[in-house]
């Protein structure tokens, strides 16, 4: 054999190594009686589920376009990127006690002790947000703590399917390191199964459903977003979700615009002890599913939550804003409203009953 057919099939075989996995990132579409509780939905119509509000969720092709030159070649593309390391804290598992901590880890991946639980929300370890391995958003830090050091988890939520929220690896390692069930919104579950995720694994709530898990009620809520794996959109739920234990209570958005319905959840499920609230990714594009660091704060004091703490921010670069502008914005509008804000370096752990004061961390690095 000579040496270009060697490298030809070394070549191939490598080929074959990146896309192993490439097109089982796409999940599965729901089937059976999964597909007939989506069908029974109220958010569901016409073969899609819909937010209460009508929204824009994509750019038209103009605008993308636009977009796309902007994140190439825009002059301020330096300003999207930390000028030096961001500052981790490397946790170390303890047990859950009987207050509330947490502990975020980056983007929207949180660890919320919650009443002696232990619960992860829309866990990402993955270096790239995207099916492939070698492209799409690429992390601005490693995680802080690895998946095999979290400790026991009692549950996994997971907010919606897009790929900085529901990431394949991260599912599959959680597989085999834990024994705690996914509770994920309507049609999620699809994804799940061809992951290899036990059904008795998997929780699917439609909005205003609710499952018990470890002494914690899990409420799933409305969120105006959009969903995808693939070409096609909103095929399965998006959803905002209540953690509700005997003594504290937590609201964590998902990806959502700002809209009425965090008013009517604060009315109905609040008031809460901490909200995790996302506050970056926007852009004049899509005014109508990512909220700006204002109406995060607005959001809120919707919920009737005591204590903010800002996520999707800081991990990946999904909008041309820089860097920091989310969190110098949120800590502005906070204190003009008089909102109790912590923002935590990713990794470290915070009393919700007593949280650290701002210290403007990140501004070393704009």
């Amino acid at each position: 054999m000579s040496k270009k057919t060697i490298a030809a099939c070394l070549g191939l075989a490598g080929l074959a190594w990146v896309f192993r996995d490439f097109p089982a990132q796409f999940g599965a579409k729901a089937a059976g009686a999964r597909a007939e509780r989506m069908r029974n939905s109220p958010q569901f119509a016409d073969g899609l589920f819909h937010n209460a509000a009508t929204t824009r969720a994509t750019p038209d092709r103009g605008s993308f376009g636009d977009l796309a030159r902007e994140f190439l070649f825009d002059e301020n593309r330096g300003l999207r990127r930390p000028g030096g390391e961001i500052p981790l804290v490397r946790t170390t598992p303890r047990p859950a006690g009987d207050g509330l901590h947490l502990t975020w880890f980056g983007h929207a991946s949180t660890l919320v002790e919650i009443d002696g639980a232990r619960v992860l929300l829309d866990p990402v370890w993955s270096d790239r947000v995207s099916p492939a391995t070698f492209a799409g958003p690429k992390r601005l830090h490693e995680p802080p703590v690895s998946l095999d050091a979290l400790g026991r988890i009692d549950a996994i939520v997971i907010s919606h399917d897009h790929y900085d929220h529901l990431d394949m690896p991260t599912v599959r390692r959680l597989l085999e390191t834990q024994s705690a069930p996914f509770l994920v919104p309507l049609g999620v579950g699809a994804h799940l199964e061809r992951w290899q995720v036990p059904p008795d694994r998997i929780i699917e709530l439609d909005w205003a459903e609710e499952a018990e898990v470890a002494g914690i009620r899990f409420i799933a809520t409305p969120a105006q977003h959009f969903s995808g794996r693939g070409l096609s959109n909103d095929s399965t739920l998006w959803a905002s979700w209540v953690l509700a234990g005997a003594a504290h209570r937590v609201f964590y958005t998902g990806d959502s615009g700002y809209f009425d319905g965090f008013a009517a959840i604060g009315e109905e499920h609040g008031p809460f002890d901490a909200a995790l609230i996302q506050i970056g990714a926007y852009a004049p594009q899509w005014p109508d599913i990512h909220m700006t660091p204002e109406e995060g704060v607005a959001t809120c004091l919707d919920v009737q939550a005591r204590l903010l703490v800002p996520v999707h921010w800081a991990t990946f670069t999904l909008a041309l804003h820089p860097w920091t502008e989310p969190v110098d914005r949120v800590w502005r509008e906070a204190k003009a409203h008089d909102v109790t804000l912590a923002i935590p370096r990713p990794g470290e752990r915070i009393d919700a009953a007593e949280p650290p004061a701002v210290d403007g961390w990140w501004q070393a690095l704009a």
